[in-house]
C-alpha cells in the first residue's frame, strides 16, 4: 500500500510563478519534485491555494481560510500517513495585522485539529510536519504585491521559524524550516522560482523518508 502525503499550503505549494503569474508545471512544483524523489511507494496530494491563510477570513479575496477547509480536506483524502502544513506568508498581509507569534499559534491550531482526527491509518491520527514558510525578500517594497504588506513584513517573516519550531515541540509534531532550503524569487520577492522548488522538494523528500 502506498504511503499518502497531503501538502497543505498556499501559492508556493500551488506553484505560482512570480515571473509569469501562471502556475509551474507539475514536474517543476516542489510537490512534483517530492513525488519523483520519493518514488512509486508514495502518493503526494497537492492541496495548495493562492492566498490561503492559516485561520483568517480574507475580507478582500474571499474563501482563503485554511482552518475552514482543513477538516473537509483531510476527511476527503483519508486515510493518509502524513500532512505537511506550510502556511503563514499570507497572514503577514497588512489586512490581518497579526504578529509572528500569533501566526505560529494560528498554524498550531491546524496541527492540533489534525492530530486529534482519526484520518490516519486504521482510525489513528496521521503524522504532521509543520513547515515554516520561506522568507520574503529584502526587496519586497519592489514587488507588485508590496501594497498588501506592512513595513515590518520582511523582519516578521524571518521570525516565523523560531515560533513554528517552538509550537511543533509543544505539540509533539515534526518541524521543517523551508527557508533553509529555498528562497524567494527576484520577480515579486514572495514566490519561489523553479530552482527553489527543486531544492525544497529534494530537502523535504529526505525529511519525509525519515518520518515514514
Amino acid at each position: 500500500m502506498k504511503k499518502r502525503i497531503i501538502c497543505f499550503g498556499d501559492s508556493n505549494t500551488w506553484g505560482y510563478s512570480g515571473e509569469t503569474g501562471t502556475r509551474f508545471d507539475e514536474d517543476t512544483r516542489w510537490t512534483g519534485v517530492l513525488a519523483k524523489e520519493l518514488g512509486e511507494g508514495y502518493t503526494v496530494i497537492e492541496e495548495g491555494q493562492n492566498g490561503r491563510t492559516t485561520v483568517w477570513d480574507d475580507p478582500v479575496e474571499g474563501e482563503k481560510n485554511g482552518l475552514k477547509y482543513l477538516v473537509p480536506c483531510i476527511e476527503s483524502h483519508a486515510p493518509f500517513d502524513l500532512i505537511i502544513i506550510m502556511l503563514g506568508t499570507n497572514d503577514l498581509k497588512n489586512r490581518f495585522n497579526v504578529s509572528a507569534p500569533e501566526i505560529a499559534a494560528s498554524a498550531a491550531r491546524l496541527v492540533k485539529i489534525t492530530k486529534q482526527s482519526e484520518y490516519g491509518r486504521n482510525g489513528h491520527p496521521p503524522k504532521v510536519l509543520l513547515a515554516s514558510p520561506i522568507h520574503v525578500g529584502d526587496d519586497l517594497d519592489k514587488s507588485p504585491f508590496a501594497y498588501m504588506f506592512r513595513p515590518s513584513t520582511v523582519g516578521d517573516s524571518r521570525q516565523l521559524a523560531a515560533f513554528y519550531m517552538q509550537a511543533a515541540e509543544e505539540l509533539g509534531c515534526e518541524f521543517f524550516d523551508a527557508s533553509l532550503a529555498a528562497k524567494p524569487d527576484e520577480f515579486d520577492f514572495i514566490h519561489m522560482d523553479a530552482a527553489s522548488h527543486k531544492a525544497l522538494g529534494k530537502a523535504l523528500a529526505g525529511k519525509v523518508r525519515s518520518l515514514l
